[in-house]
């Protein structure tokens, strides 16, 4: 009946008969089946849908202290780090320390205290250990721990010298800052001096990097106490971090040190010096500053351009002019053009032109070249005094060096002549601007209309502005006059301004006149009309760029200002802190790049300093915001330096900067500060924040924030705790999240959907299944519903452990209070019921979906699918898949596979393949993923003689094999005892440089192994050799035992090197099969060699190991190798067998040790082992031997307490021992000892 409905659908279908017939056998009826019923569902009411919005009243709890009582509940859950020892003994540290080298701590397993010597050896061999195995600083602090337990076996233990140096070393290198500090101290309060600069050096350098100043500082001062010299990287370091806090102190001090140790600074330590110079003149330490610069020039170092302008800058602001010339004449170095403009400058600001023009002569004796800004400024400066001469001098001084006169020494020029009243000369002046080729701007403009204003010459006024116009400076318009255009330029108000015609004949008021004659005359306050003038004439004289940074500030243009910052360098000026402090707030606020403003505030340090409060707020929260979380860092500690108040959005970017990069220990501090300070960020900051205190486990302060958060903000107290309890969750402390929760209850809060559902999240993330149906119970109590995606992760679960009851009562509440996930909610449940093989439970729930109005998706047809496939259930898999091919539903690549393989074990490989055609007309799964299940499932059901027809298929159809196909071809075919096709197609992927599986690789290793064929399996581990692939533990022993059964033992052991030089084993290596085989080659050394690999890899080797091992030795004799083996073994916890425990016993015995040999018998019975009889004989025969008669009895009566008997020739012996000696107490004891012996073997006393 099946078939007919494939007539319904396209042609195609006609080819999968053969598949259908397989379950349509034992159909009767058409679809008569109730699964496929489906009737339309009856309208649900609407008063059967219930919600849990409840409205909570949250202004009655009290959450203060909510904190407190947390923390005090959850400090177990939230302090995990904790030391595996507390108190450790010898034994437990040198275990430790065996996981990253045996070989060196099996040497002193034994030991029950340490020698000095001992001590210095276990650290040199640590130290020079070349295994990198493990963590290092796990194994230092073992180390260290040897080290404190050696110091304080007994109160004369001295170390050597050479055992504390090299320990501080080793601490300093993992970060143990404060521990190698405490062995320096008292090494050094012992008298003893340890020739450690370096040790020194890199430990100050580590508290650098922790941000320690201070102890950095108390270091340095120790280290220099003791004659020691720091390293060139340790004194850079210090003194960069002392110019960062501005300790210009300290860090003069550091640096005069550093320079008088001769040290020889490469170019690219010259900026540690520098900062120091410029630190020193910022602070009005020039002498010291140039005395520093003086000891740096005997070095063989010249000054910088740095150097120089920071000197000679401190110099200019202390107008100590003669000193400038002294020092560049002491160091026989002239100054740059920029340096020496600023001198210039300055002297023409504070001084005249006359000593200027002296200076720059006295300069130039020293090399000094002046450009043509250094005559501009001498130019202007000239103007300003009204020296007109000596700018016209200038002016052909200029074009007598060649060089092109600057557009402002044209400015200043023709203001000088303005001011003077030679206004005919201007022109003169623009024209030979011209013949320069030097274009005039609007500063030009500006000047010439201020001139002709000035001279009353209007006409010249109106050409010029019609000059502007024609150059696109200013915009015109017919009906504007322009006079008023100019005198609005010229920063007059022009109804203020106005030129009347004198028509009064009696009494002229005449002022100027006009190119017809007319009479003039200006009608405004003449007085400021005349002081406007000059004041526009006189400041373009000379450029003012502080006020051109206030001008472009004003304008929101932060641009501009930066562009010519070098410009103004190079005038000689500087910016004054009234410029600076809008230029850097702009900057702040306009959300400028990051490196700009800090290029801006490394040039300007001085003004930086003197900024503001609210401006340095800004610049930390623009830096953090920026991620340079360094630099904002130093900004906000110079805040605290000056005692200025901190914002709140200054404490929240800087604390949450920190919290993204991890820098704790700042942290914490900025944290502490800003409680006390009363913090509070706003809800939204907030919440980033105690997201990312979660992150760093930063609990406790996390919930000092919330009850913060809480009270500030009551109206969003459930946001907030939500909040929280999703953090928590997340990051795996779920039940500290519950013990919030079960506070709050306490407290009358009233928990939502919302709050449980963040717990059985995280409960189950955590794996904490027992936990989450707790809540889960809980919440069915209450009758709420969890979140969708809970409810869907909860079924499963649910269903696993048997609690089908509640999974059902879980989908009802869901689908009621979230209709619109139903569908959702009923397939995890569905697919549920068909994991746990409850396939006609899943059926029913088909039925009650139905019955609701869902209508099935692809999702719950293919979970039926597999649920009947596990079932086996022909019939319903047959059903299901007519009513899929009826309604064009895909079969999934899952169904497909539990088909498959379903078809392929029950033998049905005809049906296989008729559904692999049907799979391969849907368009969404790969072709290739088809067959290569199909190729998986018939090597499964060993039925690979069908897997040719596919691979015939896959070349018709033009299909290139990926990795995945060839796995299964090199595997399938290696399973089936077919090597060399396997090997084939091995060889074919690794050609194509496809990485087969571990598991292929091993599978092929292990059939040629079992062929015996020796050549291929090596040749096949030298390709993986060739390309770095890691040998596990199998492929190693199957090759090795090759190699000894075909009597090739050094070429296993060759190989065995190969491996562990080439870095080719595996983090979970096994070689206890192959140290037995080693040992019975009698290369036992080999095998303690993987012995250690393994212990070094962090896999125990099984007790047998060690007993091979432990056995090979004694029996060459090396009776000290195999006791350390022995004592680790049982360090271990792995016992011993009977054979090793009698070969160490003997064995010790015929080296004449048998007291050793006696502690090993005891020590096998404390734990619970019962030596044989042979030891006892072997231990009393070599006390006999050793003529120690009182030992031996006492041997023989243990022996005969755990019933044993001597033989008669020992008895025989120790008589014949005891009458020879004469021993009185053996005497007096002989006649009860023989009467004894005498019973035990028979005889008694007449």
């Amino acid at each position: 009946m099946l078939l007919s409905l494939l007539h319904l659908r396209n042609s195609h279908f006609k080819q999968v008969s053969s598949l259908l017939s397989l379950f349509s056998t034992s159909l009767k009826h058409h679809y008569s089946t109730s699964l496929l019923q489906e009737p339309p569902p009856p309208p649900l009411p609407s008063s059967t849908l219930k919600t849990n919005n409840t409205h909570i009243n949250l202004s009655s709890i009290d959450f203060s202290g909510i904190a407190k009582s947390v923390i005090s509940r959850c400090s177990h859950d939230w302090d995990k780090k904790t030391e595996p020892f507390s108190n450790p003994s010898l034994k437990d540290l040198i275990l430790r320390l065996s996981n990253f080298s045996p070989k060196i701590a099996r040497r002193f397993i034994r030991v029950s205290a340490l020698k000095p010597e001992d001590v210095l050896e276990i650290l040199l061999g640590f130290d020079c250990d070349d295994i990198k195995s493990g963590n290092e600083a796990t194994k230092i602090e073992s180390l260290w721990g040897i080290f404190k337990w050696a110091s304080e076996q007994s109160g004369d233990f001295k170390h050597l010298p050479q055992s504390c140096k090299v320990m501080a070393s080793m601490l300093v290198r993992v970060g143990m800052y404060r521990d190698a500090e405490f062995l320096l101290s008292t090494v050094e309060s012992g008298g003893i001096l340890l020739q450690c600069d370096e040790i020194f050096s890199n430990l100050i350098e580590g508290y650098l990097g922790e941000a320690d100043l201070e102890r950095s500082i108390s270091l340095y001062n120790q280290m220099r106490g003791l004659g020691l010299v720091p390293s060139l990287a340790c004194y850079r370091g210090l003194i960069s971090h002392l110019v960062q806090v501005s300790e210009t102190h300290l860090a003069f001090r550091v640096c005069v040190d550093m320079v008088d140790m001769g040290m020889r600074l490469s170019i690219t330590d010259r900026s540690v010096y520098e900062n120091v110079i410029c630190l020193l003149c910022r602070d009005g330490k020039i002498q010291e500053a140039r005395n520093l610069v003086k000891k740096v020039v005997n070095l063989g170092m010249q000054p910088s351009n740095i150097v120089l302008n920071a000197i000679a800058g401190g110099y200019c602001e202390k107008k100590d002019y003669d000193d400038v010339l002294s020092f560049f004449a002491e160091i026989n170095c002239a100054p740059d053009v920029v340096i020496g403009n600023k001198i210039i400058h300055s002297l023409c600001r504070n001084f005249d032109i006359e000593r200027a023009i002296y200076f720059m002569e006295e300069l130039e004796n020293l090399g000094y070249c002046p450009d043509e800004i250094t005559f501009a400024i001498l130019i202007g400066w000239s103007c300003r005094e009204g020296k007109l001469k000596n700018a016209f001098i200038f002016l052909s001084e200029i074009s007598s060096r060649s060089l092109k006169p600057h557009i402002y020494s044209y400015n200043a020029l023709m203001s000088g002549v303005f001011l003077d009243g030679m206004w005919k000369h201007g022109q003169e002046i623009l024209g030979e601007m011209n013949d320069m080729g030097i274009e005039p701007d609007m500063s030009t403009f500006r000047v010439l209309l201020a001139g002709y204003c000035k001279a009353r010459q209007f006409d010249e006024v109106k050409m010029t502005v019609q000059k502007m116009v024609d150059r696109n400076l200013i915009q015109f318009f017919s009906q504007q006059d322009p006079l008023t255009i100019a005198f609005t330029f010229l920063g007059l108000d022009s109804s203020d301004v106005k030129i009347i015609r004198d028509n009064d004949v009696g009494f002229s008021k005449t002022e100027f006149f006009d190119n017809l004659g007319n009479g003039l005359y200006l009608e405004t306050d003449v007085d400021e009309y005349e002081k406007t003038m000059a004041g526009v004439l006189v400041d373009s004289m000379i450029p003012d760029y502080n006020s051109l940074v206030l001008k472009f500030c004003g304008d929101k243009n932060f641009k501009t200002p930066l562009v010519m910052f070098d410009e103004m360098m190079r005038w000689g000026q500087d910016l004054s802190l009234s410029a600076f402090s809008p230029l850097v707030k702009g900057l702040c606020q306009s959300g400028c790049n990051v490196k700009v403003m800090t290029s801006l505030l490394e040039k300007m340090p001085k003004l930086t300093k003197q900024l503001d409060q609210y401006t340095l707020n800004l610049l930390v929260q623009a830096h953090c915001k920026n991620g340079s979380t360094q630099k904002a860092r130093r900004i906000f500690d110079g805040v605290l330096q000056r005692r200025l108040q901190i914002d709140n959005d200054t404490y929240t970017s800087l604390i949450t900067s920190l919290c993204k990069k991890g820098d704790l220990r700042y942290l914490h501090k900025c944290w502490e500060l800003a409680r006390e300070d009363k913090w509070l960020p706003d809800f939204k900051e907030s919440k980033v924040l105690l997201g990312f205190l979660c992150q760093r486990k930063m609990f406790k302060s996390a919930l000092d924030l919330l009850e913060t958060i809480v009270a500030a903000y009551p109206h969003l107290v459930m946001d907030t705790f939500h909040f929280w309890l999703e953090k928590l969750c997340d990051t795996g402390f779920t039940g500290s999240a519950h013990l919030l929760v079960e506070e709050l209850v306490k407290r009358g809060f009233v928990l939502d959907c919302l709050a449980y559902s963040h717990l059985i999240r995280g409960f189950c993330k955590e794996k904490r299944l027992s936990e989450a149906f707790m809540i889960c119970d809980i919440m069915l109590a209450k009758n709420l519903a969890p979140d969708f995606d809970v409810s869907v992760l909860l079924i499963p679960h649910l269903c696993k452990a048997g609690n089908y009851d509640k999974a059902i009562s879980l989908k009802e509440i869901s689908v009621r209070e979230q209709p619109s996930v139903s569908l959702s909610v009923h397939c995890a449940l569905m697919s549920s019921f068909c994991q746990m093989g409850m396939v006609e439970e899943a059926a029913n729930l088909l039925q009650e979906m139905l019955l609701r109005g869902l209508i099935p998706d692809v999702e719950v047809y293919n979970i039926l699918v597999q649920g009947f496939c596990l079932a086996k259930n022909y019939l319903k898999i047959g059903e299901l898949l007519g009513i899929m091919i009826r309604k064009n539903i895909s079969i999934s690549i899952s169904s497909y596979r539990k088909l498959v393989f379903l078809m392929c074990i029950e033998g049905r490989v005809p049906s296989a393949f008729s559904l692999k055609e049907l799979m391969l007309k849907e368009t969404n799964p790969s072709h290739l993923i088809v067959y290569n299940i199909l190729i998986f499932y018939l090597f499964l059901s060993r039925r690979s003689a069908h897997v040719d027809t596919l691979l015939d298929e896959l070349q018709a159809r033009e299909l290139q094999p990926d990795a995945a196909t060839y796995n299964f071809l090199v595997y399938g075919f290696s399973q089936c005892k077919g090597a060399s096709r396997s090997l084939k197609y091995l060889t074919a992927m690794m050609s194509k440089e496809l990485r087969p599986s571990n598991r292929c690789v091993r599978e092929v290793i292990s059939c040629l192994c079992q062929e015996g064929d020796l050549s291929n399996t090596l040749k096949l581990s030298r390709e993986m050799e060739s390309r770095g692939w890691v040998h596990g533990s199998s492929i190693q022993s199957k090759i090795v035992e090759l190699l000894l059964t075909h009597g090739e033992l050094q070429e296993a052991v060759e190989f065995l090197d190969r491996m562990e030089e080439k870095g080719l084993i595996s983090n979970n290596i096994n070689y206890d099969k192959i140290i037995n085989q080693l040992c019975s080659y009698g290369k036992k050394d080999k095998a303690i060699v993987l012995l250690d690999i393994m212990l070094n890899k962090g896999k125990i080797p099984s007790s047998t190991s060690y007993d091979y091992i432990i056995q090979g030795l004694c029996k060459s004799h090396k009776m000290d190798e195999a006791l350390d083996l022995h004592t680790e073994m049982m360090y271990r916890n792995l016992k011993p067998n009977i054979q090793t425990w009698n070969v160490l016993v003997n064995g010790l015995c015929e080296g004449g040790r048998p007291a050793e040999a006696e502690r090993l018998i005891t020590s096998m019975a404390q734990i619970g082992e019962t030596p044989s009889r042979e030891m006892y004989q072997s231990v009393s025969n070599r006390y006999r031997f050793d003529n120690n008669v009182s030992k031996a009895l006492e041997i023989l009566r243990e022996m005969q307490r755990n019933g044993y008997e001597p033989d008669f020739e020992t008895h025989w012996s120790l008589i014949r021992n005891l009458s020879i000696s004469g021993d009185k107490e053996n005497i007096k004891n002989g006649p009860s000892f023989l009467s004894r012996l005498l019973s035990n073997s028979g005889f008694s006393r007449p």
